[in-house]
């Protein structure tokens, strides 16, 4: 059994014979698209890539709304990561600034900041399928237009896609932590990484990670002040107050109140006098 919406032994349900909240699970055939007009499974090839990679693709069930917004609002709001240039203006319909948010759970704390300030576009990255749906979903609802779900590998987005100083802006909140000392290569915020992103964000933009886990927030912490290409907005060179601009979700209530604490980190990208960035 594998998730699916129809097929011709199993077809579409009628809207009334499924429940909000109700998992899609069915039978499809063989090579047929989980989604056939939603993201692409693997939009880039890129298992054919030999990199460390920072996250781990995980298959959940769908629910009903989340495949209905799948369904009809991909071609509209979403982006494969397939290795192509892409246009922002013509992506988001206006020339508004844009900010790369990686990796957005269930996007209930994206959908809340594009509504703040809808002045702003954000392109949200992730490769949870039931999140990709459920910001979708959110995003349809609120009648936010400034959101834009992207499905794929960041690394590729950021170093095939998108032009130098492109972005006002980079948002990593709770990243994989990868605790275990062997998986610390698998952390997203490296030198390399910040090295990436500093082509594509404009003198300027600010960087903003948030993470639960102490001891990623002090590698954070240390490799952001480390890299010649950005600088602590902290004068005292530490971690940052949560500024208003990012929700406090259920789930990171649900961790503080259970004494959990959570570093916020801001970052401007600078600009290097005497020489000409990216």
């Amino acid at each position: 059994m594998s998730d699916s919406l129809s097929t011709p032994e199993h077809p579409r349900p009628a809207p009334g014979d499924h429940h909000p909240g109700e998992s899609v699970r069915r039978t499809r055939a063989k090579g047929e698209p989980r989604f056939p007009d939603g993201p692409r499974a693997d939009p880039a090839g890129s298992h054919f890539e030999r990199r460390i990679r920072s996250f781990q693709p995980r298959r959940s069930r769908v629910t009903a709304g989340q495949a209905d917004a799948l369904q009809r609002l991909w071609a509209k709001w979403g982006l494969d990561i397939d290795g192509h240039d892409v246009d922002l203006a013509g992506l988001f319909g206006n020339d508004h600034p844009v900010v790369l948010e990686i990796g957005f759970g269930m996007g209930e704390a994206t959908a809340q900041m594009a509504a703040a300030d809808p002045g702003t576009n954000i392109l949200a990255v992730d490769v949870h399928t039931p999140g990709q749906g459920n910001l979708l979903n959110l995003a349809d609802q609120g009648g936010l237009r400034n959101v834009r779900v992207a499905n794929g590998d960041a690394i590729i987005l950021l170093r095939e896609m998108l032009p130098p100083d492109s972005l006002d802006g980079l948002r990593v909140y709770f990243p994989d932590p990868w605790p275990k000392k062997r998986h610390h290569k698998r952390r997203l915020i490296q030198p390399e990484f910040l090295g990436l992103a500093a082509t594509r964000l404009r003198p300027g933009a600010l960087v903003h990670c948030a993470t639960d886990w102490e001891p990623y927030a002090e590698q954070m912490l240390e490799v952001l002040t480390a890299h010649p290409d950005f600088a602590n907005t902290q004068a005292d060179g530490g971690f940052a107050p949560r500024p208003g601009f990012r929700p406090l979700t259920r789930f990171e209530g649900q961790g503080l109140d259970k004494g959990h604490v959570v570093n916020d980190l801001l970052f401007r990208r600078v600009q290097h006098e005497g020489r000409r960035d990216h």
